[in-house]
């Protein structure tokens, strides 16, 4: 009997390395991105005024009530999302629940987004949204800043209330451990002393 002693390689594989496959893959999806972009850079500002306008019917009252509602809770929401899903970062806990705060955030701060884009953006559909909103929503984008600035005041606001409440409880508790050794430093039966 005789053993075959050759050498053992592996047959390279056919085909391109992981990180060409890789490369390929991040680029196909940017691409995609970049014509998403294009694609709905031309369409949103100019439906997202129409449906604004849809909501105001060209009344001053209502524009403005609608864009302090849209600004205010479409920023203080995201505001309080987006610190929630901090939280959970800072204490390493499961990845899911931090990626589903983020992504409401966003979801939620659209309305917002697309405000903005409406305002500063320089293509032709947000100069027609511009348009679109100075006849059927006057006051919209005004107070819709307004209320952005009022989600903001309050999100700093209810920073510095947790931050106060959270701070109190951890004096309050070294208090309490001060307390506690001090009355079993005093020993079983004796009243602590006076200071």
């Amino acid at each position: 009997m005789t053993a075959d002693i050759s050498g053992s390689t592996t047959p390279a594989k056919p085909g391109l390395p992981a990180w060409a496959k890789k490369a390929i893959a991040v680029a196909a999806v940017v691409v995609v991105l970049v014509i998403a972009y294009f694609i709905l850079a031309a369409y949103l500002p100019r439906a997202w005024a129409q449906n604004v306008g849809g909501l105001a019917d060209g009344s001053f009252g209502a524009g403005i009530l609608w864009g302090l509602l849209f600004g205010f809770l479409c920023t203080l929401i995201p505001l309080l999302l987006f610190r929630g899903a901090w939280r959970l970062f800072r204490r390493r806990r499961f990845k899911p629940m931090q990626v589903i705060m983020l992504v409401v955030a966003v979801i939620v701060a659209l309305p917002t987004l697309l405000t903005l884009s409406v305002v500063l953006g320089g293509n032709s559909a947000a100069h027609a949204g511009e348009r679109i909103m100075d006849v059927d929503a006057p006051g919209f984008r005004g107070a819709s800043l307004a209320g952005a600035i009022i989600g903001v005041v309050v999100f700093l606001g209810v920073i510095g209330l947790t931050y106060t409440y959270r701070k109190r409880g951890e004096d309050l508790a070294e208090l309490r451990a001060d307390a506690d050794s001090k009355g079993s430093a005093t020993g079983p039966g004796e009243a602590p002393s006076a200071p």
